[in-house]
Order: structure tokens, then sequence, then C-alpha cells
């Protein structure tokens, strides 16, 4: 018998946090860029129908990035077809990465109407992931924000290495905010803040928020997207939630590291943070069996086990 069938966890709500939390689903895009072998189109929108059904109702599909970069997502105009009528019949949310204005051409084209950018806030990694300073990539960024507005498009960006950075080691709080400010000003209506290779702790967390709240940035436009690479993914979540973040990165049965940041690990897994969220008393509208079940089907068709300690719990899989 599995635990949630025997009622755990058991919920036990802890004071001034969220009573709601919208999970941000990344594994079919993050997750599955990360992959060394290209998985098939047809596999690709059957996890992502899979995720919808088990209640996400935000699901990162795929990016517009050039093949050359990305080469696992090269089949964007043939994937995001196949499944953006979840975003008309079941009103989910579909995002699509998009790096500068051809990328915006293209999804536009197929009918996207939530897009994300990707900012860096330090210079070594604005110049290994998009090469260029942080400033051009600003630039690059803003007549992107620009006409994707005036399509009344919804515009995510998110900030890479908020908490370190493998070159550059510390990132000074102030950096961060100068970039999601500018990115802010742009226009963007929601800022991912990003621990790219895992090293942030709560303490820190709680301070970069503070900060952000400080210099304008209201936390209502703020979610979090952390790498567990030193365990620490979920006691960071924790010390956002309680600063009142409610937007929670997350890949299902924790696919994705970051192909720019060879030290980091996977992403938060989906289901450790649905679970925690469950124990919290904490709605999220998830199915945490279904859910489960769909990353033990992925990590089949991927030949590997998920990492996800919950996905591993629940399946008795090790």
């Amino acid at each position: 018998m599995s635990t949630p069938e025997l009622g755990l966890p058991m919920a036990v709500a802890a004071p001034d946090l969220p009573a709601r939390v919208r999970i941000y689903e990344v594994g079919a895009r993050d997750g599955l860029q990360n992959e060394k072998a290209t998985v098939p189109t047809e596999v690709k929108a059957e996890f992502i129908r899979r995720l919808a059904d088990s209640g996400l109702t935000t699901i990162e599909a795929t990016s517009f990035v050039h093949p050359k970069w990305v080469p696992q997502l090269a089949d964007a105009e043939q994937l995001f077809p196949l499944v953006s009528d979840l975003g008309r019949s079941s009103g989910v949310h579909l995002p699509v990465l998009v790096p500068n204005e051809r990328g915006l051409d293209r999804a536009l084209a197929l009918g996207a109407r939530h897009v994300a950018l990707f900012a860096s806030a330090t210079e070594s990694f604005a110049k290994a992931n998009l090469n260029r300073t942080v400033d051009e990539s600003l630039a690059m960024f803003e007549p992107v924000v620009s006409r994707a507005k005036a399509d009344k498009l919804h515009v995510r960006s998110y900030i890479s290495m908020c908490f370190g950075d493998p070159w550059e080691g510390p990132v000074p709080i102030h950096q961060v905010v100068r970039v999601c400010k500018a990115l802010r000003d742009m226009g963007c209506d929601e800022l991912s803040l990003g621990d790219t290779i895992g090293v942030a702790t709560p303490g820190h967390v709680q301070n970069l928020l503070a900060e952000l709240n400080e210099e304008g940035v209201p936390t209502s436009a703020l979610g979090v997207h952390f790498h567990d690479t030193y365990g620490q993914a979920l006691a960071n979540t924790l010390a956002a939630l309680q600063h009142g973040v409610t937007t929670v990165d997350a890949s299902a049965g924790g696919l994705g590291g970051c192909p720019y940041a060879k030290s980091a690990t996977g992403n938060l897994a989906t289901e450790d943070l649905v679970w925690m969220l469950q124990g919290l008393g904490i709605d999220t509208g998830v199915d945490l069996a279904r859910l489960t079940a769909t990353s033990v089907w992925m990590a089949e068709r991927l030949g590997r086990p998920s990492p996800s300690r919950t996905v591993k719990a629940l399946s008795h899989k090790e």
C-alpha cells in the first residue's frame, strides 16, 4: 500500500505560509533539453499531456533557441501544435523559451501566449550562455519584451546565477537586484530567481527577496528555481514560501540541470515539492499519484531511474 493511501503525509500547517502554491513545471523543457539522447516528439507530447492530467496548470513546453545550441528541442515547431489544444480545452498555460526576436517570431507563428527569456546575473554566465555581456543581453531582450507585451503575451524572465557562479563564486545581491529591476522595468510580468548551480542557502534566499522588495520588485512578481546540488532545494523553497513567494519552479522526476554549468545537478523534483506542500496543507491542485506515475513512465523511456526521492518511495523503485 502506498503512503498516500495511508493518508500520508499528514497535513500540519505551519504559520505564515501561502494557502496555495503555483507549480511552474519545467521538466518538458529544462529537463529534456539536458538529456544526451533526443526524446521523440510524440513522447514529449505525451509527457506534457500526462503532466497536465496530473493537475499541473503551467507546463513549459519547449524552447525556440536555435537547434545548434539545444538540439534536443529542435522539434519545437512540430511539438507545440501537438499540445496547444491544452490551453484552449483545459486552461493549461504552455510557456515557451524565446532567446531573441527570431525566437519570438517562431513562437508567435504557432500561437504561443506565454513566453520566457533567459537572462544572467553574472558576466561569465552571460558570455557562456548568451555570448554577450549582461548589458548587451538586456539590450537584446528589450525589443522582445516590447513586442510580446504589445501582443498581450505574458512574459517571464529567468535570471540565472542569482546565488553563485561556477567561474565568479559568490554573486553580490545588489548585482542580482540590478538585473531584476532592469527586466521588471522593461515590462516582464514575472521573474524567476535561479540557483543555477544549487549553492543557495535559506538565509541568502530571504535576504535576496527582501532586497528586491526594498528596491520596488514585489514578491507577487517573483518565482524561485532551485537546483538540489547540495540538497538545499526544499529548504530554500520553504524560506521563499515564508517570505510570501507563491510560484515555485520544479521538474517532474527531478529531470534537468544546466548545460552551461557542469557542476549543477537536477532541478528540484516536482514530486518532492508536492509532498512537502501537501504536508504543510498547501494546495497545489496536483494529484501526486498521477504525477509519480508520469515520472516513472518517462524514466522508463529515458532508460534510467528518476532521482526524485518521492518517486522512488512511492513507486518502490531504486
